[in-house]
């Protein structure tokens, strides 16, 4: 059984925690993209050492290899995959956008063909319900329909449409099957950035059993100010006794801007795939090390940060691994960047429980407002 409880508040930004059957995590949260069952480039146990508390998986792609089958003889998602901590499995709606000439969509469900060796496979909303109990993380999305931007009113509109019936038909067989209670499922809001029909999704969504609520359709082309208007006019409105998710926006901006409307659970790949091309996030600017200025360096990535890379290793060392091509150079860099996620979530909640919210997201802004290529 999930449980949410919110310790602290800010304006609209709230500090917590959730409770799943395999320990709890604390909100606002940022979740490590471990699509295929780990995170790339690091360990669990370094995820874990450096302040990491639950990890996002892939519920469609894990179902074409190795197959939600296997997952569940070898004793589910933790055992499999060596992570003890809480787990969230994304359903295959951001591929159903994703993946265009892999799929074809109607109201029964999606069509993909396999990305791994052709072969077709329908996830309709039932089946996918069944593929993530059989994985058995703590919290799984339903299936949605994510649409494209820019896109025809008339497609939008169906496409809000299809997923609320999705999701109704999703709540149908979570109720129906006797092992679902292991798994919490979250229900997804669509809508594009029209303000009555992200109301028309939330209102059908909410009014499910669901155990939290998501904010899906962002991130797919869009101005970054239609973003932020479709968080603002949404998330506010969204349960409050039930954690909101943002889907897939992890840059540090867009996490405080969603903090501050009362988003409560983020991910993104941003630490771990610009770890692996030498970009290190910082406490005073994004940092990219095969900027020549950092050839014989001999500090580290940020003197503010603890993490193992920092206390180790050197600007110009770890140049040299990545222009050398070496495999630990993604490693040290990747591992940086996600203990700079983790201290910036802390410093989050930090100062929601303090009520200084907007100085600490000005502070940090201003620090960290442009690229640094000689700090």
């Amino acid at each position: 059984m999930l449980c949410f409880a919110i310790t602290h508040t800010d304006s609209l930004a709230r500090a917590g925690h959730v409770t799943t059957a395999h320990g709890a995590f604390d909100t606002p949260a940022f979740m490590v993209v471990a699509t295929l069952g780990a995170p790339k480039g690091v360990t669990p146990q370094q995820v874990r050492d450096h302040g990491g508390q639950v990890l996002l998986m892939n519920a469609f792609h894990m179902a074409w290899r190795p197959g939600e089958k296997l997952v569940q003889r070898m004793g589910g998602l933790h055992k499999f995959s060596g992570w003890s901590g809480p787990i969230l499995t994304d359903s295959g709606g951001f591929q159903v956008f994703s993946l265009p000439g892999l799929r074809k969509v109607t109201d029964e469900g999606a069509l993909f063909a396999s990305p791994v060796d052709g072969a077709q496979r329908l996830f309709s909303p039932e089946a996918v319900v069944d593929i993530e109990c059989a994985l058995a993380p703590d919290m799984a999305m339903v299936l949605d329909e994510c649409p494209p931007h820019p896109c025809a009113p008339a497609e939008l509109s169906r496409a809000v449409e299809r997923s609320s019936r999705w999701a109704e038909r999703s709540a149908k067989r979570i109720e129906g099957r006797q092992d679902a209670g292991a798994t919490e499922f979250f229900g997804i809001i669509q809508g594009g950035f029209d303000e009555k029909l992200r109301r028309r999704s939330l209102e059908a969504t909410a009014a499910l059993p669901f155990a939290g609520l998501a904010l899906g359709g962002f991130c797919v082309g869009e101005r970054i100010e239609d973003t932020q208007r479709g968080i603002a006019f949404t998330a506010p409105k969204m349960p409050a006794d039930k954690p909101r998710y943002l889907m897939g926006m992890g840059a540090p901006e867009d996490i405080l801007f969603a903090v501050a409307h009362g988003v409560d659970m983020f991910d993104c790949t941003l630490p771990t795939r610009n770890g692996r091309n030498g970009l290190a996030f910082t406490s005073r600017g994004k940092l990219r090390l095969k900027n020549a200025c950092h050839a014989g360096a001999d500090v580290p990535l940020d003197a503010a940060c603890d993490c193992y890379t920092c206390r180790h290793f050197s600007r110009g060392f770890l140049r040299h691994l990545l222009l050398a091509r070496e495999m630990n150079a993604a490693i040290l860099v990747s591992l940086h960047n996600l203990a700079f996620y983790f201290r910036l979530m802390d410093g989050i909640r930090e100062a929601i429980r303090t009520r200084r919210l907007a100085q600490y997201s000005a502070d940090f802004l201003a620090r960290c407002k442009t690229e640094s290529t000689e700090h």
